[in-house]
């Protein structure tokens, strides 16, 4: 099924000034472009402390990465209906991309010595915080369907060890970096959509054939039927971060 002419691609973004670290709105930021490229409508919905989520009105939702004190304050306001409805989004196969923080948040818990906080339970992963930070440029190998093979790169930045349970996916494989766990050679947690990952950079300017993928889930159609770009400067982006990521 072709894109429509009306089409048009609403992002529910939880908690932007709270989750925004680690120069994370370029995914946001990307996605714009690529649909304003193509002609198809954009716009952001903002969620913050307080307001609901408008999932009848919504597409996609978005979750960045913050500190631990601002993962503590949303995740209060993220008990009850909204945890239900992210549950709820994500079992039902709706995109979403949930980076780090946000990544953490729609697990079970994280856990460090200085904080305690309740996951939404959306993914089967339980975060605790490591003795040190696991840091640097990562590769790892998915099954997502892409011109790179399903080889998705980044920037990881984080102490958290995230542990999946018997109902959760890994993203992918590490190929180089510390993944998940620094262990386990696992990294993030897809289910359906919807996808948790500790890949930084931001992720999507260099793997815009993830974009296209969200943007196509979010529409319901195949990613196939999306009009075709030039992606010569995402190539070499994504080349770039592979070779930094030892590749």
């Amino acid at each position: 099924m072709p894109v429509d002419p009306a089409a048009h691609l609403t992002v529910s973004v939880l908690y932007p000034t709270l989750l925004n670290i680690y120069a994370d709105r370029g995914n946001l930021i990307f996605l714009q472009r690529r649909c304003e490229w193509r002609n198809i409508g954009f716009s952001i919905n903002s969620v913050g402390i307080g307001d609901p989520i408008d999932a009848d009105g919504t597409n996609l939702i978005y979750v960045g990465g913050g500190q631990d004190r601002d993962q503590a304050l949303c995740a209060s306001d993220l008990a009850g209906a909204k945890a239900e409805l992210l549950r709820d989004w994500v079992a039902s196969g709706s995109p979403m991309l949930a980076v780090c923080g946000g990544y953490q948040m729609l697990g079970h818990g994280y856990s460090s010595p200085s904080v305690s906080i309740d996951g939404v339970g959306a993914f089967d992963a339980e975060t605790v915080a490591g003795p040190d930070r696991l840091i640097g440029a990562i590769e790892i190998k998915t099954d997502l369907p892409g011109p790179t093979g399903g080889v998705l790169v980044g920037f990881e930045n984080h102490s958290g060890r995230t542990t999946l349970g018997p109902g959760a996916t890994a993203l992918g494989r590490v190929v180089h970096g510390h993944g998940n766990d620094g262990v386990s050679g696992m990294e993030g947690v897809r289910q359906n959509a919807s996808i948790g990952t500790y890949l930084h950079g931001p992720l999507l300017p260099k793997n815009w054939w993830l974009a296209d993928w969200l943007i196509a889930s979010a529409l319901g159609i195949s990613v196939d039927h999306l009009p075709s770009l030039p992606n010569e400067a995402e190539a070499a982006a994504h080349r770039s971060a592979r070779k930094a990521a030892g590749s």
